[in-house]
């Protein structure tokens, strides 16, 4: 495994948390091999808490902004970057999760 990929997935929570106004808590991060005829890469799942009124003007914000974002992650290309679940909560106080799945391909 080359050395970039191995620090691929902090450069990419970095990024996130950025993008995020560094507003949100890391609740998960996973991150799964992923490969195709021909290329290889990462698939990462993170999910992201944001509470408070400003957490969540933030998270929306991020939400709006994720899909078409270009990432900068040294040796990596993220070639997709979706929201697939969004939480709200009212209680204890305002809180929303946001749930994200990113595909790094190796850039050779």
């Amino acid at each position: 495994m080359r050395a970039e990929r191995k620090g691929s997935w902090r450069r990419l929570l970095s990024a996130l948390l950025d993008l995020s106004g560094g507003a949100a808590e890391l609740v998960s991060h996973g991150e799964k091999p992923w490969a195709s005829v021909t290329f290889s890469g990462t698939r990462h799942t993170v999910k992201l808490a944001f509470t408070g009124s400003a957490g969540i003007a933030a998270g929306e914000g991020l939400i709006a902004v994720l899909p078409e974002h270009e990432f900068t992650v040294p040796g990596q290309v993220v070639i997709d970057a979706t929201v697939v679940a969004v939480e709200h909560a009212m209680l204890p106080e305002p809180r929303l999760t946001v749930e994200a799945e990113l595909l790094l391909l190796e850039d050779e």
